[in-house]
């Protein structure tokens, strides 16, 4: 090389890098935060080529929504009972400028931050309510009272709190022990309770229906009784009518249907008078006969 284009080369070398690092490009996804000797002087950059005097420094962050999980967090209940919480946030930067001034930019310890402010959130609701409480209440209400007050905290750090969700609430083994044997109990106490109750309700059924049908045979018993008291009357008045006609022809039918149902059958023993009316018409057969009957 020669010598008189050395100055020129180096002068070129010079030149870019000085350009190098007069400039920095921000993608869609960043914010880029621009300081010169400390001092803030750039903001909100849009996406694009930037440029900037070659002692000032660019810091970039994400603009994104970002999620981050926690698992096993433990906080207790209103009456001393532990739970073991899994959940999430969703987060982005607000306000850049601040956001920087309290972070360092540094979306690792803004985790950590929000972590902290929603965790005092969730500790709060639940030191609020009994276990009960939380398993019976609707999830929405509580997440949007974490949300609520975590939201303001959040607020001061220049971030947005988007969302916190909860995942999964268990119990320690010892106490998931003692709360499955207590509902267990609970749920035996009313089975039996239920049980109880099916049963006294079938009695008072069962006692109501023994009752109708005591009525109700009664009932039909009495209309039996006054219908065939009845139907023997007005028999007793037919045959009276028709007998009443001609009485002789009556005496010799029932004596008929007597000798019918007691002579003849083997192993009979009749001890009658021979000058008894039993045997009037057997004894004579002249007996007299029944005038015809009347018209």
């Amino acid at each position: 090389m020669n010598a008189r284009h050395v100055p020129v080369f180096i002068g070129l070398l010079a030149l870019l890098i000085v350009a190098g690092t007069s400039m920095f490009t921000v993608s869609a996804t960043q914010y880029a935060i621009r300081k010169e000797f400390g001092a803030i002087v750039g903001t909100r950059y849009e996406p694009g080529l930037h440029f900037k005097w070659p002692w000032d420094t660019v810091t970039k962050f994400d603009s994104r929504i970002l999620s981050q999980s926690y698992t096993g967090e433990t906080f207790l209940t209103n009456d001393g009972r532990g739970l073991i919480v899994d959940f999430y946030i969703k987060w982005k930067v607000k306000d850049p400028s601040l956001f920087f001034t309290t972070t360092g930019g540094d979306e690792g310890i803004a985790g950590e931050r929000l972590s902290e402010i929603v965790k005092d959130g969730i500790k709060t609701v639940v030191a609020q309510r009994t276990l009960q409480q939380i398993v019976s209440s609707e999830r929405a209400a509580v997440t949007g009272e974490m949300l609520g007050q975590a939201s303001v905290k959040a607020a001061g750090l220049g971030a947005n709190l988007i969302d916190v969700r909860v995942q999964r609430i268990d119990l320690p083994e010892d106490v998931a022990a003692r709360i499955y044997e207590s509902m267990k109990q609970s749920f035996v106490k009313i089975a039996n309770s239920t049980r109880a109750e099916g049963q006294k309700e079938s009695a008072t059924i069962r006692s109501s229906a023994e009752r109708q049908r005591t009525v109700i045979i009664a009932g039909a018993e009495r209309d039996a009784l006054r219908i065939r008291g009845e139907g023997d009357a007005v028999a007793a008045q037919t045959y009276a009518r028709a007998y009443s006609k001609d009485p002789d022809f009556y005496a010799f039918y029932r004596s008929m249907q007597a000798y019918e149902r007691s002579l003849g059958k083997d192993g009979d023993l009749l001890v009658v008078t021979p000058d008894g009316e039993f045997f009037k018409y057997l004894k004579d057969a002249a007996a007299p006969k029944s005038p015809a009957p009347r018209r």
